[in-house]
């Protein structure tokens, strides 16, 4: 049997069509309800959904005085506020093309994104960096002012036509525009129950800052599309009280999070929280032991990249077996292909595949012709590596760029860091192949504790749980391990800073 999925025909994106329009029409109904909550704040924030709603077409509005027209690009340089999201929606409500990014990127950085995306309109945070490109700039203060002009129409199209663009993080070398229909947000249903198990009644606290695209989908434009409440954290509030004080029912965040909430091995009050979600990196078994033992929740996990969004998930009606990943969300067509491209046996290892037919497959990455869409016959191959079971369930192997290579053998950083992480003194731990000198490659692990381990107990420790070849030849004690400002783990940053030798 082949690992290749062949499921029932989603309903096809309604045309015409525009995302915001769409992530807004069910919230219109219910004005009075709180479409969004800043918690943890000094001053209370709250956004019903007529506040939302008017503030988003007003933005449209004054972006379409301003001079511009449908397809424009706008390039967000915009803080962790909800000016974001409201400028976000507000730039596709009037049929313009918002690029939202970091505000972690530099001047050369965001210069560089500018001109390969030539934006006609740059919106400005306070003392965020600003590209050296001869697009007007927009500012805080103007922008929110946009809040109070009167409605725009939604402009109404192809949903295939580009809604917004977004950069990958870069773990191919370098980031790249990745260009999304309106489509997109319309295939997001496929997560509601396959991932989420999402209510109207919900309110979902997310823990990342509103410019991530994990919190623009699943924080965000989710619960707003089925008119759910959004609770997003102020910088510093306190997670553990926002999640019970506001009466959160779904939290999502990146496994590091999960991690920083546990670290005093306390146990979590939380009465009204149904579950947890989370993406980003591998959710470590232990991690969502730890968490189960501390809540009564347990936490799904869902896997996805910015190309697609999240696709493969576990959820309540359908759980993944431990150390798996979880399950193709109903309507996704992927497969796991060979190096040959074509579909391996079912519980062989090979490259996880989109087909091109799926409605949150991207339009491609942004070239000079426009988007391109690089396909492998008719599969989008994501650099992830899986395997398929008998009954779909794909277990997780890690980035192809993270792989290592130890005698010949191929090994999931993975499969070693779940079988260190059980060892009682390790905190954290990530494991990567590195070159201690030239024309020599191995397998180290880079590990927090309170105190650095006994070398020998740890290799003794390996080899209770490893074949010999995945066991690491090389073992160094850190203070913290790299992650990006959303708790993403950086193996790229560890071998790099080992191998020059800092």
């Amino acid at each position: 049997m082949l690992s290749l999925t062949d499921p029932d025909a989603q309903p096809a994106c309604p045309a015409p069509f525009n995302m915001a329009a769409y992530v807004l029409a069910a919230g219109s109904a219910t004005p009075d309800k709180i479409a969004l909550q800043i918690v943890g704040a000094s001053r209370a924030e709250r956004w019903s959904y007529a506040r939302l709603i008017a503030a988003v077409r007003g933005t449209g509005t004054g972006l379409l005085q301003r001079g511009l027209q449908p397809g424009d690009r706008v390039l967000m340089r915009l803080g962790n506020t909800v000016d974001f999201p409201v400028a976000y929606l507000g730039a596709i409500a009037a049929g313009l093309v918002p690029i939202p990014t970091s505000t972690q990127l530099t001047g050369p950085e965001i210069t560089r994104i500018a001109q390969q995306t030539a934006p006609a309109l740059v919106l400005a945070g306070a003392d965020v960096a600003l590209p050296d490109h001869p697009a007007p700039v927009l500012d805080q203060s103007a922008l929110r002012a946009m809040h109070d002009l009167p409605a725009c129409e939604w402009h109404m199209g192809s949903p295939e036509r580009p809604g917004y663009i977004i950069y990958t993080s870069g773990s191919g070398g370098s980031p790249r525009a990745v260009v999304h229909a309106h489509r997109a947000i319309w295939a997001r249903q496929m997560m509601w129950q396959d991932w989420y198990a999402l209510r109207a009644e919900d309110r979902m606290l997310h823990a990342g800052a509103f410019n991530w695209t994990y919190t623009l989908g699943t924080g965000l434009m989710d619960p707003w599309a089925i008119g759910a409440s959004a609770l997003i954290p102020a910088p510093g509030a306190p997670l553990g009280l926002m999640l019970r004080r506001y009466d959160a029912t779904l939290f999502a965040a990146a496994p590091g999070v999960y991690r920083q909430l546990l670290k005093d091995g306390r146990k979590l009050d939380l009465p009204h929280l149904r579950h947890g979600l989370s993406a980003g990196e591998k959710l470590p078994e232990v991690t969502r032991a730890a968490w189960k033992d501390a809540t009564g929740c347990e936490i799904y996990e869902a896997l996805g990249m910015s190309e697609c969004s999240t696709y493969i998930s576990s959820s309540p009606r359908r759980p993944a077996a431990p150390g798996g990943a979880g399950y193709p969300q109903a309507g996704r067509r992927v497969a796991v292909l060979g190096e040959d491209g074509a579909p391996v046996t079912r519980n062989s290892p090979g490259m996880l595949a989109v087909h091109r037919g799926d409605p949150g497959l991207m339009l491609g990455y942004l070239g000079a012709e426009g988007p391109e869409l690089p396909l492998t016959g008719d599969w989008f191959v994501t650099g992830d590596r899986v395997s398929m079971a008998e009954d779909d369930a794909i277990t997780y192997l890690g980035r192809d760029d993270d792989m290592m290579n130890a005698g010949g053998f191929r090994v999931s950083p993975l499969e070693v860091e779940q079988a260190l992480a059980r060892h009682p003194a390790i905190q954290d731990i990530a494991c990567t192949e590195v070159s201690p000198r030239e024309g020599v490659s191995i397998i180290a692990a880079f590990y927090t504790a309170e105190a650095p381990l006994n070398e020998s107990d740890l290799m003794e420790f390996a080899a209770t749980a490893l074949a010999r070849y995945k066991q690491p030849r090389l073992y160094r004690h850190c203070a913290s391990l790299p992650r990006s400002a959303n708790g993403k783990l950086s193996r790229r940053a560890l071998r790099t800073s080992f191998e020059a030798g800092t």
